[in-house]
C-alpha cells in the first residue's frame, strides 16, 4: 500500500533533488499528489482575503482579480487530479497528514522559508500571495529561489516516460472555461498531449511567460498572470512596460484596496476556545465550527468525485464552497475581544466525521 504523503514533509524537495531518469512510476504519482496539495493550499488564504472584502456588489478591480485567480486554482486542482487518477493513482484529501496547515510553509518543502497564513486582504497578504506564485524568471525582479513552476516543469519532463500508463479512468470534467477563460475547463487526461497542455496552462496562468506578464488563458483580455496580478495589489500600482528601458515596472495607475473587514491572522490550530483573551463567544464559536464542517464536507466531496461519484460530488463541493463564503462573512463581522481593531476569520480546519 502506498504511504500517504505528508503536507509538512519535504517530499517535493526530495523529488527535485533526484535525477529525472531516476523517477519511477511511484515518484511521478507522488509528485502529482504533492501538486494537488499545492493547488489546494492556495485556496484558503486567497479565499479568506477575498471574503474579507465588504463591498460585495463589487464585480471589478481587486475583488474580481482575486476571484478569477481562485477559479484558476480550482481548475488547476482538477486537472492534476485527473492526471493522477488517469495513471492509476488515488486522490487523498481527507487524511490528517495531507490537509493544509496554517500558518506554515507550503507542502513538500517548496519555496522554503515562506510562511503562509490566513488573514484579511492587505498589501502584506497580497505580497505573500505573489511570493506563492513567484516565477523562476520574473520579468520585474531578479531570479530568486525554487518555485512551483519549476516543480511542474520536472513533472512535464518525466511524464512522457510514463505516458503508456494513461488510461482515462476516474476522470472528472467541468466546464469552467465559459466564464473563466479557455484554459479553465477541467478536461480528461487521456494522452500525453493532454497532460503537457494542462501543465503549460497551470504554469503560465500562475507565472506568465518569459516574454509577457499576461495570462495567456484569460477570462478577460489583458488579465495578468497570478504573480503579477497579486504584485499589483501589493505594490498599489499597475504593471506597465517602460518604453525607454523596455522593462516591466510597477509604476502605472494606482491600485486601491477595496473596503474590507480587518480579519486578523488566524493562529495555529485555530482560535482558542477557552482561557484566552481572544476566545470567541458561543455564537462566533458555532460559526467557526460550522465553517470547519462545511470545509471538511467539501474535501470529502472532492475526494469522492475522483473515486467513483464524479460530477454529482463536484456539485456538492461547489454548493459547500458557496455556503462557506456566507459563513466566513458572518465570522468576519465579529471583533476580537482583546483587540477590537481586528475581527475573527475562518480557521479552515479539517474535522473527522
Amino acid at each position: 500500500m502506498t504511504a500517504v504523503l505528508d503536507y509538512e514533509g519535504d517530499g517535493i524537495v526530495r523529488l527535485m533533488s533526484m535525477a529525472e531518469e531516476d523517477w519511477t512510476e511511484q515518484e511521478l504519482k507522488d509528485a502529482l499528489g504533492h501538486a494537488i496539495m499545492l493547488e489546494l493550499a492556495t485556496i484558503p488564504p486567497y479565499a479568506t482575503a477575498l471574503w474579507s472584502i465588504t463591498d460585495r456588489d463589487n464585480t471589478a478591480g481587486v475583488y474580481q482579480t482575486i476571484r478569477e485567480i481562485i477559479f484558476d486554482e480550482m481548475s488547476h486542482f482538477g486537472l492534476v487530479c485527473n492526471m493522477l487518477t488517469s495513471i492509476g493513482g488515488t486522490v487523498v484529501l481527507t487524511n490528517p497528514l495531507t490537509v493544509p496547515k496554517y500558518p506554515g510553509e507550503l507542502p513538500g518543502g517548496v519555496n522554503p522559508g515562506l510562511k503562509v497564513y490566513l488573514s484579511g486582504l492587505t498589501r502584506e497578504s497580497a505580497k505573500l500571495f505573489s511570493d506563492i506564485e513567484k516565477p523562476e524568471k520574473p520579468l520585474a525582479f531578479a531570479l530568486d529561489g525554487n518555485t512551483i513552476g519549476a516543480f511542474y516543469q520536472r513533472i512535464a519532463n518525466v511524464f512522457p516516460k510514463y505516458a503508456h500508463l494513461l488510461t482515462g479512468q476516474r476522470q472528472v470534467t467541468f466546464p469552467l472555461g465559459a466564464k473563466h477563460g479557455a484554459g479553465n475547463d477541467i478536461v480528461p487526461m487521456n494522452t500525453i498531449d493532454d497532460v503537457l497542455k494542462a501543465i503549460k496552462i497551470i504554469q503560465s496562468q500562475g507565472e506568465g511567460t518569459e516574454c509577457s506578464p499576461e495570462n495567456p488563458f484569460p477570462g478577460e483580455p489583458g488579465e495578468l498572470a497570478h504573480y503579477y496580478a497579486f504584485k499589483e495589489i501589493a505594490e498599489g500600482r499597475r504593471l506597465v512596460l517602460n518604453p525607454k528601458t523596455m522593462r516591466w515596472e510597477f509604476t502605472g495607475d494606482p491600485v486601491p484596496l477595496p473596503p474590507t473587514s480587518p480579519v486578523a491572522r488566524v493562529p495555529k490550530g485555530g482560535w482558542p476556545r477557552k482561557n484566552d483573551p481572544n476566545s470567541p463567544d458561543q455564537r462566533t464559536a458555532q460559526l467557526l465550527d460550522t465553517f470547519n464542517q462545511q470545509y471538511s464536507g467539501m474535501l470529502r466531496a472532492l475526494e469522492e468525485a475522483w473515486s467513483d461519484l464524479g460530477s454529482a460530488s463536484i456539485g456538492t463541493a461547489i454548493g459547500l464552497m458557496a455556503a462557506m463564503r456566507g459563513t466566513a462573512q458572518q465570522i468576519n463581522g465579529n471583533k476580537l475581544p482583546a483587540d477590537p481593531r481586528f475581527t475573527y476569520g475562518p480557521e479552515w480546519l479539517f474535522v473527522q466525521q
